[in-house]
């Protein structure tokens, strides 16, 4: 069940966007189009709720909740940026908006982008990380909680993967070529 109502709720998460896109540039209703946007935390509540009753009701966790919590952490951090993304290009391919504006390729505006984009990841790592350790104490030590465990130590892992990349773009800032170089 808690399987089906994460796909169920990534498919309502682009459900809801292509609505509020809809809303936004077809009916011309912006308001109504942040509404929409605004109904998508919902899911994550109704996804937590469920995951939360599923413990509740004897089920053993699993890699399936694990999933859940890092669903729920994923779209926490990442999904407003993702609502970002998807409505610029949206507004300029099909409705004559302004390009999107891409990040910087070169020097310290590169290097800011890349740790704005891994605080992004590690806060996700962290929602995911707190919402597994409350699902540990609540499952308790009597439980088996190692499938909770190991989702802890790959939302880790993801973690240093994004300082990882973050702090290379410091020490090594990526460069424009010289037009002599180029050759």
């Amino acid at each position: 069940m808690v399987v089906a109502l994460i796909i169920a709720c990534e498919v309502g998460f682009w459900v809801l966007l292509g609505i509020g896109i809809l809303l936004r540039y077809v009916a011309k209703m912006p308001k109504a189009s942040t509404v929409v946007l605004l109904c998508e935390p919902v899911l994550e509540v109704v996804l937590f709720v469920t995951t939360v009753i599923d413990l509740r009701n004897g089920a053993e966790p699993d890699w399936k909740h694990g999933l859940a919590a890092v669903y729920i952490g994923y779209s926490a951090a990442l999904g407003h940026s993702t609502i970002k993304w998807v409505d610029a290009r949206v507004a300029h391919r099909f409705f004559g908006g302004p390009p999107p504006v891409k990040p910087a390729k070169y020097g310290a505006a590169r290097t800011l982008h890349e740790w704005k984009t891994a605080g992004r990841w590690v806060l996700a790592a962290v929602i995911a990380i707190a919402l597994l350790q409350g699902g540990i104490w609540y499952v308790g030590d009597d439980g088996e909680i190692g499938s909770l465990r190991d989702w802890q130590r790959n939302m880790l892992f993801l973690m240093g993967i994004n300082v990882a990349i973050a702090l290379s773009y410091t020490l090594f800032p990526k460069r424009e070529r010289s037009a002599s170089s180029a050759r």
